[in-house]
């Protein structure tokens, strides 16, 4: 039976077809009837429809009858995410399939995320196979992109498979190749059952559901089972195959991909690349588990406080199936109660948000995002910082260190000065450079996290006119010459302003913002000073002048002198208020700054 089986994924840069392609397969192996096919079928939810991405990794089992040999044939597909954010997920699932095709878009030609992907193929050791999507465009540059697929990996120009997801131009031969070139699963052993989770999600009756690759043995229905890092055991409830709805079986054998309902209501105890066993075989993990690790933290506030129950409530939901978020409840001044949040990157970061929004009603505020920074004292203590009002003030006696990135940029020759003047101004150091093709560049270079956030993809879309793709990988802690900058109104501390800049950026940021917040802040009864402070001193200031009662209008006629008394009566009382008056800053104030890089 093992011969039989064929794993394999899909790798491909965000928008290169390869949901497209899926639902071709599934439609020529009529695993999904004609009048249930629809666009996407294996993206289930509506964010990913909408943004065009895959979000949440979809298995489907297809039966193929290959036309070389008339035999039929089990073919596992594992539909992955193609973001960055998610590369340890997708990592998890090229561990679980011993094949894997490689995606492009022969309009686009290679990009910096499937480069990344490739490379994590390729130490899994994995058979690649080429392939070329959307041939049947008038932009598709077939030839060219053709030639960069072979400078890449080294292929001949027959074994590049050229197919169109949208018509279904090639998928069958493809089908064929896949038989062909992806090896059966291996042997295993006899020992007992252990699987590799690769994804899992939630069920409100019936708890966790894990996603499994098995390895070795058999599972059934009521076998007992236990989960290495989760530290937990259970009876399998129920075991199934995804076709690509989910389908009871009698038992998951060594070579298939399916799921086991574990009956698991807790947090914190299914997560990707775990090791699913039977009790001979738990103290035999399956390599290379980690825990990921979040690079971004916000603070998560609802606009009003009574939605704070819904926030807390929709926070430990996403958890159960999305065991990378990281929350511990905090208040602000500003905002009131919420939650400090970790997350995988930006991407993951805005997902989660949107999830909280549209799933469980919630109005949110979040926060400026930061990295985690580690502070160590002349003493060798090390503290570690997740919030930018926390980051020590302007100290000689400090060492701080921040996390780097690796990223990788493909762009077309004629924006490479663009690009390097960008690079420079979020401090980047410049690494190698390659030709990619004809006319574009694979250029490499490393930063601060902190620079990355700070609007660079925006930046690199806008100077690039859309062309250029972006690829990124952390990298290490390293010495950070960074400082805190304060925002001080009416002579009050606003820590929800606070942010830890580059010394070097830092007159120009303290500009920046006391500009912006002079612009939205409403005028008072009092004249009120917005500052900027870093070094110990005050970098910007700006006034926003009182209000202004004209407290003449009721007098007509008479003296000067009665006007000139009531006018600095007026001045007197401006200078007590100003001396213990707080400025009121509206909400929509503090959204627009948070939202504002």
């Amino acid at each position: 039976m093992k011969d039989k089986i064929r794993n394999f994924s899909i790798i491909s840069h965000v928008d290169h077809g390869k949901s497209t392609l899926a639902d071709r397969m599934l439609e020529i192996t009529k695993t999904v009837e004609g009048r249930k096919m629809k666009e996407q079928v294996l993206d289930s939810m509506d964010l990913e429809r909408e943004r065009g991405i895959t979000i949440k990794m979809t298995p489907a089992r297809m039966n193929f009858l290959c036309r070389d040999d008339g035999l039929e044939y089990m073919l596992n597909l594992i539909d992955t995410p193609g973001h960055i954010d998610f590369s340890y997920e997708v990592s998890r699932a090229l561990r679980a399939v011993e094949g894997s095709l490689l995606l492009v878009d022969s309009t686009q030609g290679i990009q910096a995320q499937t480069l990344t992907t490739l490379w994590d193929a390729l130490d899994a050791k994995l058979e690649i196979i080429p392939v070329l999507t959307k041939i049947d465009s008038p932009q598709s540059r077939v030839e060219e992109v053709s030639s960069e697929i072979i400078d890449l990996i080294g292929c001949e120009k027959g074994e590049i498979n050229l197919t169109s997801g949208k018509t279904g131009e090639g998928v069958e031969d493809l089908l064929d190749v896949i038989i062909k070139r992806v090896p059966p699963p291996g042997l295993g052993d006899e020992k007992g059952f252990r699987s590799l989770v690769f994804d899992f999600e939630y069920s409100n009756h019936r708890g966790v559901v894990v996603y499994v690759r098995v390895f070795d043995g058999e599972v059934k229905k009521g076998d007992t089972v236990s989960l290495h890092a989760g530290k937990v055991s259970f009876k399998a409830l129920e075991v199934g195959v995804f076709s690509p709805q989910r389908i009871p079986t009698r038992s998951l054998k060594a070579g298939e991909i399916g799921y086991i309902v574990t009956g698991i209501k807790e947090p914190n105890i299914a997560s990707v690349g775990d090791t699913l066993s039977s009790k001979e075989r738990s103290e035999d993990p399956l390599s290379g588990y980690k825990t990921p690790q979040p690079i971004v933290w916000a603070s998560l506030y609802p606009e009003g406080q009574d939605e704070f129950t819904a926030l807390k409530y929709g926070l430990e939901r996403l958890k159960l199936s999305d065991s990378s978020i990281s929350f511990e409840e905090e208040s602000s001044q500003a905002f009131g109660k919420g939650f400090r949040c970790g997350f995988l990157g930006m991407l993951h970061m805005e997902i989660i948000t949107e999830r909280v929004k549209r799933e469980f009603g919630v109005s949110l505020v979040v926060t400026m995002p930061s990295v985690e920074y580690e502070v160590l004292n002349s003493s060798g203590e090390k503290e570690k910082i997740y919030a930018s009002y926390l980051f020590p003030d302007d100290r000689k006696d400090i060492t701080v260190y921040e996390p780097w990135v690796e990223i990788r940029i493909i762009t077309p020759a004629d924006y490479i000065g663009t690009v390097m003047s960008l690079l420079y101004e979020h401090e980047a150091v410049i690494g190698s450079s390659e030709t990619v093709g004809k006319d574009r560049t694979s250029l490499s270079a490393e930063m601060p996290l902190r620079e990355l956030m700070r609007n660079f993809f925006d930046k690199m879309k806008s100077a690039t006119s859309g062309f250029a793709s972006i690829s990124y990988e952390t990298k290490d802690m390293r010495m950070a010459d960074v400082v805190r900058l304060d925002i001080i109104i009416a002579d009050e501390v606003m820590p929800v302003f606070s942010r830890v800049v580059s010394r070097r950026n830092a007159q120009s940021e303290a500009k920046r913002m006391v500009e912006k917040l002079h612009s939205l802040i409403p005028r008072q009864l009092f004249a009120a000073k917005i500052q900027a402070k870093a070094f110990g001193r005050i970098l910007s200031s700006k006034t926003v002048p009182a209000l202004r009662k004209d407290v003449t209008a009721k007098l007509y006629g008479g003296d000067i002198t009665r006007k000139m008394k009531l006018r600095e009566k007026q001045k007197e009382g401006k200078k007590r208020m100003k001396g213990r008056g707080r400025v009121s800053v509206p909400h929509d104030v503090f959204i627009k700054m948070t939202q504002d890089e």
